[in-house]
């Protein structure tokens, strides 16, 4: 949903669309504003930027709407000319909770005193495990078309994936969104280190690759699965579609 960045004649608009771009919904790890997730941006005289959210369900798990509308604060925030960011969730059951919580800098359990202890981390790197493990078996999957064996990239370094020429941008951005995660898994990330191992640092082996590629094809469909299933839900509330 980035046509608003579009259709604005403020250039402030677009930086505020294309920070948004970089917040993803934890599950799905899918962009917000791709997901239809924001409803609009506005801003005013004082650089304040105010945010509509809105989500697929009344219901949605509180503790993602949080996650969410925490990054989106951080992100506009990161921007050297905005003043403050408002992230106001809309028709959700704690919406309350969360743009109070949000908005006075508070975390979840401070947020939802007496509901919860525990804290947010676990959830965040849980499911930032399963993005990384998605966009390896993407990247892999595609670096396997190029011509490319088990055994060569099994033993590709991170400075050979870098220097990887391709002819398509979709290959590029495969590569991009992976590198952006590669350093929270998978061991070390110098130039002379393992571009491929899992997500305990172990290195691949030519003889399970196969194998390995099939679990993680599983990860990744589940995670579209509900991708789609939220996007189908958000058009049956709201009556539109998220730009792809």
């Amino acid at each position: 949903m980035t046509a608003p960045a579009q259709e604005s004649s403020d250039p402030r608009e677009a930086e505020v669309w294309a920070r948004l771009a970089t917040v993803s919904d934890p599950e799905l790890d899918e962009s917000v504003a791709d997901m239809g997730f924001v409803e609009s941006v506005a801003l005013d005289d004082t650089d304040e930027v105010r945010i509509g959210f809105r989500l697929p369900t009344f219901w949605c798990a509180p503790n993602f709407a949080f996650l969410m509308a925490h990054d989106m604060r951080e992100a506009v925030e990161s921007l050297p000319w905005v003043s403050r960011a408002v992230i106001s969730l809309s028709d959700h059951c704690h919406a309350k909770e969360i743009n109070h919580g949000i908005g006075n800098g508070l975390s979840f359990s401070e947020s939802f005193p007496g509901q919860t202890k525990a804290e947010l981390d676990k959830l965040r790197i849980t499911f930032r495990r399963k993005a990384f493990q998605r966009r390896q078996e993407l990247l892999l999957r595609r670096l396997q078309k190029t011509g490319l064996s088990p055994e060569q990239l099994c033993h590709m370094r991170m400075a050979e994936l870098a220097k990887l020429q391709f002819d398509d941008s979709e290959t590029v951005a495969l590569r991009e969104r992976y590198m952006e995660i590669r350093g929270e898994f998978g061991g070390p990330e110098g130039d002379g280190d393992l571009a491929f191992a899992n997500d305990e640092g172990a290195a691949l082996k030519p003889e399970t690759f196969a194998e390995y590629i099939k679990d993680l094809r599983r990860v990744r469909v589940n995670a579209e699965f509900n991708a789609n299933l939220c996007r189908g839900m958000l058009q049956t509330r709201y009556g539109e579609t998220s730009e792809q």
